[in-house]
């Protein structure tokens, strides 16, 4: 057999192993959307901690907290903020409450309807559907996760554009970054998610505390 041939046969033989080590093709960005949006429908509640970082902005300022969310869809979350400061915002499905412990106040106010929507935070709350309200492109991916950019159809008043880090296996969301008008990101990182544990509608009750002062939207 000459050389020429034996190196043809060589490489004859290798193209399927060469397949079979390619990696497989990343889904389309719709695609993908919608199989986080399924995955996400079939979660009725979860908790998790979380990491908040801000930055930038008019002020080009940088904040790191962190703390505990506990949601139930549709509406319902708990953000419990532990350091540096603490705080609350807590929606019971009517009423979003903002804590201030600091300022001695609480901010009341009513829930948007659905579909006017202006806080990403509700989007995780299970106001939003990723293939009706948001155009999605694929930005990045790396061997563990993808990265899905999401443009609302529809301008919204507090976020311009939310990205989402997915587990590549799980399609789980680890991490989500609301970018705003001023060019600030908020980037909210997940960890020790529990789901579906069956959380009572009792816990995104608020109690207004003694001696702080109500702020109501409508005066």
């Amino acid at each position: 057999m000459t050389t020429l041939l034996r190196l043809s046969v060589a490489l004859l033989a290798a193209v399927p192993a060469v397949l079979l080590a390619a990696p497989p093709q990343a889904p389309s960005a719709a695609e993908l959307a919608e199989r986080v949006q399924r995955r996400y429908t079939s979660i009725r509640d979860f908790s998790a901690d979380f990491t908040q970082t801000y930055q930038g902005g008019v002020l080009r300022q940088k904040t790191i907290e962190r703390g505990s969310l506990l949601i139930k869809k549709p509406g319902r979350m708990r953000w419990t903020y532990t350091a540096p400061e603490k705080k609350e915002f807590v929606s019971n499905g009517r009423l979003l409450y903002s804590y201030l412990p600091a300022d001695k106040q609480v901010h009341v106010n009513d829930l948007p309807a659905a579909g006017a929507d202006t806080s990403a935070a509700l989007f995780l709350a299970g106001r939003g559907d990723l293939t009706r309200d948001f155009t999605a492109a694929l930005i990045g991916e790396d061997s563990s996760t993808y990265t899905l950019k999401l443009t609302p159809r529809q301008r919204q008043q507090d976020f311009d554009t939310l990205t989402l880090i997915v587990d590549r296996a799980s399609m789980r969301i680890r991490s989500l970054v609301a970018t705003d008008r001023q060019g600030g990101t908020s980037t909210f990182v997940f960890s020790n998610f529990r789901e579906n544990i069956g959380l009572a509608d009792s816990r995104f009750e608020f109690t207004i505390p003694r001696g702080v002062k109500v702020v109501r939207a409508d005066g």
